[in-house]
């Protein structure tokens, strides 16, 4: 696919962001929505024609939901609502799900059904939910509906968060569609930005992937033990580099085009719990699934009981929201009991040890959860997960995991520090302005020149910029020689 390739995305962007500010404010909408069908199609030049029916199909629920609305006929605004939800989830279910309800059914009844094979369209999982929380957000009143349907496209296709998110609901760009605001400090901050999604995924993740994809290669039951855990380390890295680097593009990219895309991650791999983990983990998701499904089914104020069912439904579906395979499904109920546990006394034990133990008991169970969501073939993750514990053939150690261990330990540990908040603490607390750091302000009062707030402006400038040019260099260089790579997250 076109996707995978970021120098495409150069070439794509070279051409239309000269374009949208040439063009009148009131044609930029227009810019994008079409700019945003081209970068779709060229990739799925069929399955263009799936968005555009599924955005027309939101675009007028939307307007019969408001419109009957002020006429006070609730009952036909649900009506179009539950419109807008069947349609969406039909094509979602249809095309993603189709061949793994037939394989199942083939697999209970012993059947012979074929399989449709049909390919996955890209991106479907994340405008899916986006079209239809606009419909369900009309309805209660959390955003006006969309008049202009040029606008409303322009939302949905949205090319930089189109194919892997972050999911962006409409109440939270409702403003920007028709009023944006440009500054060369959001551009500044929109490339900044972009440039360190880029970092994290061409130089990071792709090079931690190359780890796990000759350990992945091999048959579970004839790693080490060691070999094991380096290479499902390597797979949480790359996976966690490569999606929030997606996510640092996207916004950096709405940045650039006037809009303020809401954060995906907060440095997850710092949790303390799992409960926290997922308040850091794929924000937009947890966020969508809360609103649109945690909550409507009574969230936590129908009693103890209630509330675990309604985690179980929204755990399950956010296992299958990730993939038509079982080992999904287990992935996502393995966060459900996870998550019960800790409603139900877990989180006060958390709470009263220290906090080093803490991560550690969510980083273990994390890692141990990615050996799950790696392996379509549950025999495999199985067999995968028993080698992790020293049940495999394999041994505790071995020529292949020292290896690896010894000629990427800079890398690991490059990556482990990234995952964290440090280095942006640093930064802060180097660059800081001088009433947050008062060793520096009592400097500046005192006429240090050195210390003075004009120099460290100077200089954060120019490290800025000389960051955003080496990683543009360092990644294109990287991407001219490099095969095909797409981001992980493109399959889902």
């Amino acid at each position: 696919m076109v996707f995978s390739s970021l120098l495409f995305l150069f070439r794509f962007l070279a051409i239309v962001l000269p374009l949208y500010f040439i063009v009148p404010n009131r044609m930029r909408n227009l810019v994008l929505f079409l700019a945003s069908l081209v970068f779709y199609a060229w990739g799925e030049p069929v399955y263009v024609v799936l968005m555009l029916f599924s955005t027309v199909v939101d675009y007028t629920s939307g307007r019969m939901v408001a419109r009957n609305l002020e006429r006070g006929n609730r009952g036909k605004a649900r009506i179009f609502v539950a419109v807008s939800m069947v349609v969406n989830l039909s094509l979602l279910g249809f095309f993603k799900y189709g061949d793994f309800i037939i394989e199942n059914i083939n697999a209970v009844f012993g059947t012979r059904i074929g399989a449709m094979n049909l390919g996955l369209p890209i991106g479907i999982s994340f405008y899916t939910f986006q079209t239809m929380s606009y419909t369900v957000d009309v309805y209660r009143g959390d955003a006006k509906v969309q008049k202009n349907i040029i606008s409303f496209g322009a939302y949905v296709a949205l090319f930089p968060q189109l194919i892997a998110g972050p999911i962006v609901r409409f109440q939270t760009i409702a403003e920007q569609l028709n009023h944006r605001i440009h500054t060369m400090a959001q551009t500044s901050y929109g490339i900044t930005r972009f440039m360190t999604g880029l970092g994290k995924k061409v130089l990071l993740a792709n090079n931690i992937g190359l780890v796990w994809t000759e350990i992945s290669a091999i048959a579970p039951e004839n790693l080490s033990m060691l070999t094991a855990w380096i290479g499902i380390i390597a797979f949480s890295l790359q996976l966690y580099f490569d999606f929030s680097g997606y996510s640092d593009m996207a916004i950096g990219l709405g940045e650039i085009f006037g809009f303020h895309f809401l954060e995906n991650f907060n440095y997850p791999y710092m949790s303390r719990s799992i409960t926290e983990f997922w308040r850091r983990w794929h924000i937009s998701l947890g966020t969508w699934f809360r609103e649109y499904v945690y909550i409507p089914l009574g969230g936590n104020r129908k009693g103890k009981g209630r509330q675990i069912c309604n985690i179980a439904v929204v755990w399950f579906l956010t296992g299958l929201w990730h993939g038509a395979s079982w080992n999904f499904v287990i992935w996502g109920l393995y966060f459900c009991v996870l998550l019960i546990l800790e409603k139900l006394f877990l989180l006060k034990v958390l709470e009263r040890i220290p906090a080093v133990f803490g991560h550690i008991y969510t980083l273990f169970l994390v890692v141990v959860s990615w050996a799950i969501f790696s392996y379509n073939d549950m025999t495999d993750g199985a067999a995968y997960i028993k080698t992790m514990f020293g049940m495999g053939t394999g041994g505790l150690t071995d020529e292949r995991g020292l290896y690896l261990l010894m000629s990427n330990a800079v890398l690991f540990v490059i990556l482990i520090v990234a995952a964290t908040n440090l280095p942006s603490k640093l930064i802060s607390r180097v660059f800081a302005p001088e009433t947050e750091n008062p060793d520096r302000a009592a400097a500046v009062e005192a006429g240090t020149g050195v210390y003075g707030a004009r120099k460290y402006q100077v200089v954060y400038t120019i490290l800025q910029s000389v960051f955003i040019v080496g990683i543009f260099l360092w990644a294109t260089a990287y991407l001219v020689d490099s095969s095909f790579n797409p981001f992980l997250y493109f399959r889902f």
